[in-house]
């Protein structure tokens, strides 16, 4: 024991460092290489990586106006998730409810109507009665719905927002951002893909009145399936749309534009934009190996190093070839090793991103080498510098 201790102490370790020729990772784009806007405020993101393809003022405090209705449906989908509501509960209509102006469902007061159409009229139609009805029936007040909503966004991270009623009318102190509607309007289409659908619906008609939905892009073939609109004289116009093409999805944010065209052409080539010039590329599979990392004095010579997470990644197409991708870890590592151990970081680096850094993981056990392989284990590294 003491011959291999002291052959191992006289052993200088190092950082070792592991090439691999691979593609990847997530970036945060410069807003200067991106396609510009005239939108006041907006934010572009991968839905299944995160990455932020494009931003401005994405994080500054704004009206939402009618984009608001995301987060009063959110609260309703979350009840029919959990059984607290059924799309045939009906719900009474209220004079306040009724008498409210902007657009409109044309519920009629005193009367009942069912969730799965109070749904369709605040998504589809934009009814501010209805959101104020469902407001009602679910917290007994709008405004003790406004103050659940507020606290519901600041539980799922959306600390920029601040709700005073259910439809997006004006409030000085009504306010969200670019940013938390598209991480909510990503939250609306993670959990509730059963009732997602409705944001692509293009038309529904109560009370014999026929409306068609206010998404434009819904109408233009482009893989748009949700979500909505807003527009108040203080926002502009807005848009939280989400579309899918070949698979992958992009959600967009757009809000402040001057008019209903502008709003449909700008979100039309930001999204356009951000499918063009990005593609996401899949690095590994959880649990798959990565490497191999050299073990010393161990049972065995190397040991497999793991993910725990898939790796999906968002890179800008013209800056893949620049990318670098390395396992790096200190090394040789001593037996024994328990599988589940970090023992090494993936990192990635390419032009104009953030170091993009991945733990991994010892895949199995490797035991200790008994005294005498540990001796031999010494002296072959001292005579033939191997790591083993």
């Amino acid at each position: 024991m003491t011959i291999a201790s002291n052959l191992n102490a006289a052993i200088r370790r190092g950082v070792r460092i592991i090439p691999l020729a691979l593609l990847i990772l997530a970036i945060q784009t410069p807003a200067s290489e991106a396609l510009d806007t005239s939108a006041r405020e907006a934010i572009l993101i991968d839905y299944d990586t995160g990455a932020v393809l494009f931003e401005k003022d994405a994080d500054k405090p704004m009206p939402p106006a009618s984009m608001t209705k995301i987060m009063t449906v959110f609260m309703a989908f979350e009840r029919l998730k959990d059984g607290r509501l059924s799309m045939d509960d009906t719900i009474a209509i209220s004079e306040k409810a009724w008498r409210k102006g902007g657009s409109k469902m044309f519920v009629k007061v005193n009367t009942r109507v069912a969730i799965k159409d109070i749904l369709r009229g605040i998504i589809v139609q934009s009814g501010n009665d209805a959101a104020i009805a469902l407001a009602e029936a679910l917290a007994g007040t709008e405004e003790a719905f406004a103050a659940e909503m507020t606290r519901r966004a600041h539980e799922l991270g959306l600390t920029g927002s601040t709700f005073k009623n259910a439809t997006g009318w004006p409030d000085p102190e009504h306010r969200t951002t670019a940013h938390d509607l598209a991480t909510l309007a990503m939250e609306t289409i993670r959990r509730f893909p059963e009732y997602y659908p409705i944001y692509s619906e293009t038309k529904f008609t109560y009370n014999k009145i026929k409306q068609g939905n206010r998404n434009p892009l819904l109408y233009k073939n482009m893989g748009a399936d949700g979500l909505k609109t807003g527009h108040t004289e203080v926002a502009g116009y807005g848009l939280t749309s989400s579309a899918i093409r070949n698979g992958r999805r992009l959600v967009l944010v757009v809000n402040g534009l001057d008019s209903v065209k502008a709003r449909s052409q700008e979100s039309e080539a930001l999204l356009d934009w951000g499918f063009r010039e990005f593609e996401n590329y899949e690095l590994f599979t959880s649990g798959a190996t990565v490497a191999e990392a050299d073990v010393w004095l161990g049972g065995a010579k190397t040991v497999a190093l793991t993910t725990d997470q898939d790796v999906l990644l968002t890179i800008r197409r013209t800056s893949r070839p620049k990318m670098k991708v390395s396992v790096v870890y200190e090394g040789p590592i001593p037996a024994p090793i328990t599988a589940g151990t970090q023992l090494a970081t993936l990192k990635v680096t390419a032009p104009e991103m953030d170091e993009v850094s991945i733990p991994l993981y010892a895949a199995n056990d490797v035991g200790e080498l008994g005294v005498f392989g540990k001796v031999g284990a010494a002296v072959e590294y001292l005579v033939w510098g191997s790591g083993g």
